[in-house]
């Protein structure tokens, strides 16, 4: 937050100087009886400096759009792994969930095994929601069945999100990621709009890597 608001004065600055030293001719002239040749040129170059710095303001307020405002999600801090997992299967679970807590904006992972009829909950790491066993709902089920991810890019303006109760309740993003046909990665982010490009693509190599470990532990 001390960031945002540290970037916004520095937007601003540049207007607020640009005004200052136009207020200040200003006066200046209105208090000088006779202009003389030299006070005239500097009239005009301290006006065009004030229009420079009020649009480079402005500009800068255009190439920095305020970024989205983050949340804390509600609920407990987890780590939950299905007990029946080998071993090597477990350490790739907890290697994937921690590289996308610290190196994203997610907030919490949920891992599933299994199709739209059944399944298991396989890992819950982060903030934890309310429910411990995944209901795939609308949502996940077309992207497993079309084998490809969804992102939910502000969720509260969804109505098919009573479907994450295995998400906290203000999840404020969402990202459904299919492991194959192994089942799906949840991600629940704590900012609307907060995943770029570059996210997704990461996201779904390590998936990839993800899916071929349980495919590997189920064969």
């Amino acid at each position: 937050m001390a960031r945002s608001q540290t970037n916004r004065w520095l937007q601003n600055l540049p207007i607020a100087v640009g005004m200052a030293i136009g207020v200040g001719l200003f006066v200046n002239r209105l208090w000088t009886p006779q202009i003389s040749e030299w006070q005239a040129r500097s009239d005009v170059a301290g006006t065009i400096a004030c229009a420079f710095l009020i649009l480079t303001g402005l500009l800068w307020q255009r190439v920095q759009p305020k970024l989205p405002d983050a949340v804390e999600l509600t609920g407990p801090e987890g780590f939950e792994l299905a007990p029946d997992l080998d071993r090597p299967l477990q350490v790739e679970l907890a290697w994937a969930s921690h590289l996308l807590l610290t190196n994203t904006v997610t907030r919490s992972v949920v891992v599933y095994r299994g199709d739209c009829t059944a399944g298991q909950t396989l890992l819950r790491r982060g903030v934890l929601g309310p429910q411990a066993i995944v209901k795939p709902g609308p949502i996940v089920q077309r992207a497993i069945n079309k084998q490809q991810p969804i992102y939910l890019v502000d969720l509260k303006v969804y109505p098919g999100r009573i479907e994450f109760d295995y998400l906290p309740e203000n999840t404020q993003g969402v990202i459904v990621q299919p492991l194959g046909d192994r089942g799906v990665l949840i991600l629940g982010a704590n900012a609307p709009r907060s995943y770029t490009n570059q996210d997704e693509r990461w996201i779904a190599g390590i998936a990839d890597k993800l899916a071929n470990s349980i495919a590997a532990a189920t064969l």
